[in-house]
């Protein structure tokens, strides 16, 4: 039987949230604060510097401090990525090439990746989830499988070091999920 107590620590370990205006609130703030929770030391990393605004589903939320701007931060500074949704945030991400390659390299170097909601329209545009399984916001069902991916309707996915999943109402096993896989670190699996 497993032991209950021993939770995964992620001390030591730097995070970093990639996200920008139009991000979904909820997506950044609960695994922010779970992995914070852990151990690890987190960072946001936007487009530009200052604050970004955050949303409540069509509604505007708070505005977030930007630890880094995306020219400022490397792959190489952090353990693992954490992509929130929303549906303007991965959708202004992607168009800059900064923000696509600092994606693509976390794959490169074989460094666990989450993404939730609108999330893994990122992970298209990076080129990374060709034969990889994963579960998404279901309009981007789609553009994941156009990519190649193997798209499920779960309520979390995980695929050698990439974590999954559908929505807020998922954030619960989101959360937990993360936390192992940014636990063991590396992944096994296709390089890019």
């Amino acid at each position: 039987m497993l032991d209950q107590s021993k939770q995964p620590t992620l001390i030591g370990k730097k995070v970093a949230f990639l996200a920008t205006d139009g991000f979904e609130q909820i997506e950044l703030t609960e695994p922010w604060a779970k992995i914070k929770a852990a151990g690890a030391s987190v960072h946001l990393v936007a487009p530009n510097a200052g604050t970004i605004q955050g949303m409540h589903h069509d509604q505007l939320g708070d505005r977030f401090r930007v630890d880094k701007t995306i020219d400022e931060a490397s792959c190489d500074d952090y353990d693992a990525l954490v992509i929130p949704g929303g549906v303007a945030n991965p959708d202004a991400l992607r168009v800059i090439p900064a923000c696509v390659e600092f994606v693509r390299d976390f794959f490169k170097l074989a460094k666990p990746v989450a993404a939730i909601c609108h999330g893994p329209w990122m992970l298209i545009e990076a080129d990374v989830v060709h034969e990889r399984r994963v579960t998404s916001w279901p309009s981007l069902k789609t553009d994941l499988i156009n990519a190649g991916a193997e798209w499920v309707d779960e309520a979390c996915v995980c695929d050698e070091g990439l974590v999954t999943s559908r929505n807020p109402g998922d954030l619960g096993v989101f959360c937990e999920k993360v936390i192992a896989v940014f636990a063991e670190g590396l992944f096994v699996g296709q390089t890019v």
